[in-house]
């Protein structure tokens, strides 16, 4: 898949290697801040990661696709993912992510921070060049055995539930483009989000479950994209369905 130079190839094996050798410094930092400073809790932790070991078990690209409320929705998903301890021996199972570059890299220090914690940055908004070569170094990373992080529908919800019609078509390229690519669908929501946020409340208690789908499509190009967006996308609204259903 990959169509990158062999620059921008050697500035992510650095970085990888980078965020590698600091990890037994940050992770453990953030597990801290998010177990205890913040205290959260995940219901349901133990299911979700064991089956996403199942999932690291089994050779071939994994993309990880999400529901997203709040702007630190990709660390709270790596935590339901794996422990410290997963992590600090299976480095490449912390998912690689793609934060909007205002919000996560507009400084120098957001800048590094991105670099460390495993940032593909994208603009939002830009054009179709830039989004692509965004997806084509998440497909030559996990060609290469990492995970990566996105979020089908684009950005966060302003409605707080998934939007069925805001799938967005670069996730559907990136699945279509790695052969026998599988995505594990996470359906992640604090029992007090009731609205799109920025940060979830301290003490919040999040539910979290999985579910895997490898999905195809018989369309060609931009339509074949679209669809398959289309398909984990749905995935996502069912999952939501249950978990209201099983709070009533």
């Amino acid at each position: 898949m990959s169509r990158l130079s062999d620059r921008e190839r050697g500035v992510l094996r650095l970085q990888r290697a980078t965020s590698r050798l600091l990890s037994p410094l940050w992770i453990p930092l953030f597990v801290g801040i998010m177990g205890y400073w913040m205290r959260w809790r995940i219901d349901g932790v133990t299911e979700v990661r064991a089956a996403y070991r199942r999932l690291r078990a089994v050779p071939g690209p994994l993309l990880v696709c999400a529901n997203h409320l709040t702007m630190l929705d990709s660390f709270v998903i790596g935590w339901a993912l794996g422990g410290m301890g997963f992590y600090l021996r299976d480095f490449s199972a912390l998912p690689w992510n793609t934060p909007e570059r205002v919000h996560f890299a507009s400084t120098w220090w957001k800048r590094i921070l991105a670099y460390l914690l495993k940032c593909v940055p994208v603009t939002r908004g830009s054009d179709r060049a830039e989004v692509a070569r965004v997806l084509d170094k998440v497909g030559y990373l996990m060609e290469r055995g990492e995970v990566a992080l996105i979020f089908p529908e684009g950005g966060r919800s302003r409605s707080a539930r998934v939007e069925a019609d805001s799938a967005a078509y670069g996730v559907g390229r990136l699945v279509k483009a790695l052969p026998g690519c599988r995505v594990a669908c996470v359906y992640l929501r604090g029992e007090g989000q009731d609205a799109m946020t920025d940060v979830p409340a301290r003490g919040e208690r999040f539910h979290a479950s999985l579910s895997v789908l490898e999905p195809k499509s018989d369309k060609r190009g931009l339509r074949a994209s679209l669809d398959v967006s289309q398909q984990i996308v749905a995935r996502l609204s069912e999952m939501e369905q249950r978990y209201f259903d099983d709070r009533q």
